[in-house]
């Protein structure tokens, strides 16, 4: 086992029941706790076993031999969108004078704070956390533990780099295949309560009613099973009033993410609800509503639209329109509101 102060770097979880005594890997301070280990270790050993100490130099060589397109390619243009608007607004050198203000998810956390209301009194999750930013404005805003989880390794790394050693590192795409390294140093206030999982958001490994908070940002289009998601956003919940869910999505289904059957709207236009996502989700998180409405939903509020700028390069920029929900779930004991109007 490797350690640095209380911080275990690379080790080994075990499953302390006997019937059970499953092994999952710490890897670069990141735990990696997933039903089917093997598989996913299989399908991401490169960016697990990929190195950070090579120069922007060679970075740059290998991915102009990879080319665009490639995998690597891929996971630097995530990389690069994602921590500019996460972390570009925090850089002191301000060396990126660009059409898009970064900041757009600390715009999305507060506002989803506002709209679930009062004060955040258990454990927090985020959901689909990425590089980690909306981890760290959550701790802000708590006085208990936040965990981000997330599949993504590549970003889980960047988020537990900056969490370790308070620098940020990302490549900043200009365009093709040509990216500059960002460099620069950070603090976050409780940054102590912050700590970074490798989970899948369908397959939680987390008893029912652990948190207080479940945050899931610009996720559910992006999961192999949005509905699965949803269900174990719900499990994972205190029942209300203690837990609240802040659920927010552009609904940009694709089927590289997600099968079609599984898409909650987007398809079947000739339908009762005609592909209508916002209005399925809604039904979906109000108890009663519809046969696979989750029992015990209830939505507190919600925002039609957000703006959520992502930039893509120096000369690209998608801007998508946010729908923001902030839910509770009744114990499925008690009868919600909803069900006794």
């Amino acid at each position: 086992m490797k350690q640095t102060g209380d911080l275990i770097i690379e080790g080994v979880l075990v499953c302390t029941n006997r019937s059970c005594m499953s092994e999952f890997p710490i890897i670069d301070g990141i735990p990696i706790v997933m039903a089917d280990l093997r598989q996913y270790i299989s399908r991401n050993y490169q960016w697990i076993m990929n190195r950070t100490d090579l120069s922007d130099v060679t970075e740059s060589l290998i991915g102009d031999c990879c080319g665009p397109e490639s995998t690597y390619d891929a996971q630097r243009r995530y990389l690069s969108s994602y921590a500019f608007d996460h972390y570009g607004g925090m850089n002191p050198y301000q060396e990126d004078p660009s059409s898009v203000v970064p900041g757009s998810i600390l715009h999305l956390v507060r506002e989803g704070l506002n709209r679930a209301g009062s004060g955040i009194s258990a454990p927090v999750l985020d959901m689909g956390c990425a590089v980690g930013r909306s981890a760290f404005e959550l701790a802000e805003n708590s006085d208990d533990i936040v965990l981000g989880v997330d599949l993504n390794f590549s970003m889980l790394k960047t988020a537990q780099t900056i969490l370790r050693e308070g620098i940020v590192r990302y490549p900043l795409r200009r365009g093709g295949v040509v990216y500059d390294r960002r460099e620069f140093p950070v603090t976050f206030k409780n940054a102590e309560q912050v700590d970074f999982w490798c989970c899948d958001v369908a397959g939680l490994p987390f008893a029912d009613n652990t948190f207080g908070l479940a945050a899931s940002f610009n996720v559910i289009d992006c999961v192999a099973s949005p509905y699965g998601h949803l269900v174990e956003l719900a499990r994972v919940l205190l029942p209300a009033p203690h837990g609240k869910a802040i659920i927010t999505t552009p609904y940009d289904w694709s089927a590289s993410a997600t099968a079609i059957e599984a898409w909650i709207g987007g398809h079947s236009q000739r339908s009762e609800t005609r592909g209508d996502s916002p209005g399925l989700v809604r039904s979906l998180l109000s108890s009663g509503e519809f046969p696979q409405s989750i029992d015990g939903a209830r939505i507190i509020s919600e925002t039609e639209s957000i703006p959520w700028p992502v930039r893509i390069h120096d000369r690209s920029v998608v801007q998508y329109d946010v729908h923001l929900i902030a839910a509770e779930f009744y114990d499925q004991k008690v009868k919600s509101p909803q069900k006794e109007v």
